[in-house]
This record gives C-alpha cells, structure tokens and sequence, in this order.
C-alpha cells in the first residue's frame, strides 16, 4: 500500500549533477538570492550596507532586478506599493542597526495598509548574538524586537541551510491573508561565508486560503435577504482580494448601497446608481449607514477614518467579514465572519435571495446631493477645480499616490479612482513622505503606464533624494507638489485649536530648480494650467516634477458638531 505521506519527488540526473557540483564563488548571500528567484521574485528594493554587503555581492550573479533608493525608509515604501500593485511579496534588502530602523515607519504603513513586504536585513555576526554588548557596529540587544510590534513575523536565521526555509515561511506569511510585511534577519557571517550547499532550485511557499465558515455566511445571506434597508460598506480588503466584481454582483442583488472606504477606493464603480461614493467623512453618509437595518461591512476594520472618527454607531445588524482576526469586532458588535473577502462574498452570493426595492438608488441620489450642497456652502471651488483637473490629466487605468497632505484629504472622499488598485495613500499608518517613493515603486512594477504622485511641500522633504533614483532608472513617476510654504493641514488644526499655528511654516527649496538639478524636467503651474501642465508631463518619458504654488482649505469636518 501506497500513502500520500510515503510520496518523495525524486530528483532527476540533471539535478543530481548539478547539486553535487554548485559553481564556484557563491556565498550565504547567494540562497538568499536564489531562493527569491525561486519563490518567484523578479525585482527586489533596497539600500546596500556593511553587514548586508553579502547579500549585494550575489545579486549581480542572480537575475533579479535591483531598484536601489536613497533612504531605507523610502525604500520601504517603494517595496510597499510594488507589493500593493503586483500582489506579490516585494522584497526590501537591509542592512543592520540603523538601516533596518530607519525601515520601520514604511513597515508600519505597509502593515497598516496591508502590503506584502518581504523585509531581509542582514545582522551582526553570530557570535555577537543573544543581547551581550560586544562593541559591534550597528549593535543592538535584540533587534528583531524593534520589529515585532509591527510585522506579521519574525525570522531569525542562524545557519545557511536555514536560508531558504526562512524566507519561504516568511513568503508564505506575507501573502497569507491579511497580505502584511515580515522581517528576516541573518548575521554577517552567514551571508559571506562560502556556501557548500546547492543551488536552490525549487521552492513552495503557497499560501493557504481564507474561506468563510458556512453556517456564518448562511445566516449573512438569511439577514441580507429579508433587510428592509441594507447598505454596504467596502475596504481595502476587497481590493487587496480582487474581489470588485463580486462584490458589484452582490450589490446589485441585494440592491444594496455601497460605500467605500478611503483605503477601498475603486471598489465599487463611483458612477454606478448604489454608488454612495466616498464620503464616509460626512454626517449625512453617517446617518445613512446608521439608518441600515442590516450593515454589511467587507474587508475594513471600521477604524478612525472609516467611521468619522468612531462617531458612527450603528443601529441595524452588523455583518463582518474581515481577513484580519484582530479587527474583526474591535470596534462594533457584529456577525464576525473572519474571511477572504473574495471567497466570503462569493459564498454570499451563492445563498442570498434577490431583493426588489425601487427606493435606493432615489435614497442614494438624495444623499449624494445633500453632500454636495454642504460643500458648495463652503466655497471650496478652487479645491475642488484643482482634484478635477487632477483627475481629468490622468489617464484612465494609471495608478496614483497620495501624501499625506490637504489634496489628498479631498482625494479620499471625493476622486474617482475608477478601477480597483488605482488610487493608494499613506491613511494606513498616516506618516508623511509615502507619495513619491510609493509611486516609484509602481513604476517598477509596470513601466509601461505614467504615475502619479501627490504631496505638499513638506511632504515632499522627505523624499527629495529619490528624484536621484527616478533618473537613475528612467521611472515614469510626474510628481505633483502643492507648495503652501509649510504643513498646511497642521496649520489649519493648530488655527482651529488655538487661534494660531506653531512650528508649521517652512522654508523651502525651489522645488522647480531642485528637479532639475537631479536632471529631472520641472514646471510651475496655477491652478488654470495644471490640467495641461500635469497632462503634458504624464505624457513624456521618464520622471517629471510639476509644482503648484496654492493655498488650499479643508472641508469643514462634522464629526465634532
């Protein structure tokens, strides 16, 4: 008798020769290297350093496309949006101590955000191992702990045969549902000795499925069928589970109105007639929701931003399908189905009975126009003339990314991303500098469309080195600076607080001469130009840089009336 267990994939003669004759001159650094192509990696990002210089040595004898950045933060979020784009795992090669550190705010994002990044950092020598103080560069007593706070896992390698497994458990971790960051460490000395060991040539880390259990989604369907007034809200985890499609069919079954989150933007088409947009950041799109007698929430943790800063209190049902355990309930009581939202709408659409009603897209018109007569009451035309002619230079199907900064505040609730995956933003974690580096990183990942990024002028400080970087590679990035002469959002609270704003006006460079310094084209625009300014810049090849002089003013928040 034969059993599945008993089953050994033999290796053929080729193979056989060819593990017991591994070419001459590899190193630790070459399993790491080979076992990325293995696990199906094509480009890694990432910053050279001492004790990672293994690591680089075997690149330029693998395959694998390097896209180096200037800061390891930056490279971060770089691997973070190539992860978002792709859906694949992004690996970021790091060096020890004060690299690795400078990673963690991208690695928070990415963690926030839900970004498949496969952090390798390189480590101290073994020996240093184990929290004594020997006097090693870059020492720290433990530095995987500065991490575990914030990746989904750590792996700490020791021994070169412990390289390819590591990083394949780390892969699979990375893109198990939720997608996050990992972090793998290995010493110095691992990554430089010469390695006796075979060429890695096979590698299986497939990542196990998320399916919802079937009695949950049975009494999903059951409440969905018989509510009187549903309504949908749609996060990130639809995109991230390419599941739009589903959850349109859902949506149009049910005639259900859906929202989408600033994280989900493009999950549900912004034109369509149950389409409430955006505007989670609005009492009246509150007050919907709130008045849906059975709430189905898809991929989001109806944290801060999703909830007008936890001012939203259902009174309805709540159905919650949530790929993240943590998330599920944390912040409203509900039918937790913890779940890829792809197979979870799937087995919704598979049980729910359609429902007749000739009220809601009348309900959702009627809620999108009040929205409208409270901004127009505001007089925020040239806020919303300057997203407009954002969104009109843009071409269709090109992704954009969005700092930290005033126009993207506008941008979550009111820019049509038009397709899934399109529009993506730092709202995750909230640090500054994500725009530029993010859209870099996109470029990476597919060449052949222009992108774009948004930031202010502080913003903007952050990431300036990498305008080096976008020449250097030839990446189609135009990036879009607001110049307010400061932090302008902080500038508004500070005003709003306390009658006048501290520590919120910059000095800064002339961002037009900066480019161009790097070799990059740059432009001044107005608000009356920026259209076919920013047009004509996404059209041309390669980096570009399109700055903006304006004063631009929030939306009066409702959650504190």
């Amino acid at each position: 008798m034969t059993h599945d267990h008993d089953l050994v994939l033999r290796p053929t003669q080729a193979q056989t020769a060819a593990a017991l004759n591994p070419p001459a001159g590899r190193n630790g650094g070459d399993l790491v290297v080979e076992t990325l192509s293995g696990l199906g990696a094509t480009t890694v990002f990432g910053l050279p350093g001492q004790h990672a210089l293994g690591m680089f040595d075997a690149l330029r004898r693998s395959s694998l496309r390097y896209v180096g950045l200037r800061v390891e933060n930056n490279a971060g979020f770089a691997a973070d949006a190539y992860g978002r784009i792709t859906g694949e795992a992004a690996p970021l090669l790091l060096s020890t101590g004060p690299g690795a550190l400078t990673s963690l705010a991208a690695l928070q994002e990415a963690a926030s955000a839900s970004a498949p990044v496969l952090a390798i950092s390189s480590q101290i020598p073994t020996a240093g191992l184990g929290g004594g103080r020997h006097g090693y560069l870059h020492e720290l007593p433990d530095q995987s702990a500065s991490f575990r706070g914030v990746v989904k896992s750590v792996h700490t390698v020791r021994t070169q045969s412990q390289i390819p497994s590591a990083l394949a458990a780390a892969w699979e971790s990375a893109l198990s549902a939720p997608h996050g960051p990992v972090w793998v460490e290995i010493p110095q000395d691992v990554l430089l000795a010469p390695t006796p060991l075979p060429v890695v040539t096979a590698m299986d880390a497939t990542p196990e499925e998320l399916p919802p259990r079937p009695e949950l989604t049975a009494v999903a369907a059951d409440l969905l069928s018989r509510a009187a007034r549903p309504a949908i809200i749609a996060g990130g985890g639809v995109v991230r589970a390419d599941a739009a499609g589903k959850l349109r069919q859902l949506a149009e079954k049910l005639n259900a109105p859906v929202v989408t989150t600033f994280g989900g933007k493009g999950a549900f088409p912004w034109q369509h007639p149950l389409s409430l947009q955006s505007w989670l950041e609005d009492r009246h799109t509150t007050d919907f929701l709130e008045d849906a007698d059975v709430l189905l929430v898809v991929g989001s943790g109806l944290g801060e931003l999703s909830s007008n800063y936890y001012t939203f209190k259902p009174r309805g049902r709540v159905v919650q399908i949530e790929a993240d355990l943590g998330k599920l309930e944390a912040n409203h009581p509900a039918l937790g189905i913890h779940a890829d939202a792809r197979l979870a709408l799937q087995a919704l659409l598979e049980t729910v009975s359609p429902r007749e009603d000739d009220t809601a897209a009348g309900r959702v018109r009627e809620l999108l126009a009040r929205v409208s007569e409270r901004i127009a009451a505001q007089e925020l035309t040239l806020e919303q003339d300057v997203l407009a002619s954002v969104r009109r230079a843009l071409p269709a199907g090109s992704p954009s990314f969005w700092d930290m900064t005033i126009l993207a505040y506008w941008a979550w609730s009111a820019f049509d991303a038009q397709a899934p995956n399109l529009m993506h933003s730092a709202q995750g974690a909230g640090g500054l500098g994500y725009g530029f580096p993010a859209a870099l990183g996109a470029a990476a990942a597919d060449p052949t469309r222009p992108v774009l990024a948004v930031s202010g002028d502080g913003g903007a400080l952050y990431s300036i080195a990498e305008l080096a970087t976008a020449r250097q590679h030839g990446l189609p990035v135009t990036w879009l600076i607001v110049d307010d002469g400061g932090y302008g959002i902080l500038r508004e609270y500070m005003t709003d607080a306390f009658g006048e704003p501290t520590a919120t006006e910059l000095s800064r460079p002339d961002y037009v001469a900066l480019a161009e310094s790097f070799g990059v084209p740059g432009v001044r625009t107005t608000p009356q130009t920026l259209e076919t300014d920013l047009a004509k810049a996404l059209a041309e090849p390669g980096p570009s840089v399109v700055v903006l002089p304006a004063l631009l003013r929030m939306f009066a928040p409702t959650h504190l009336d």
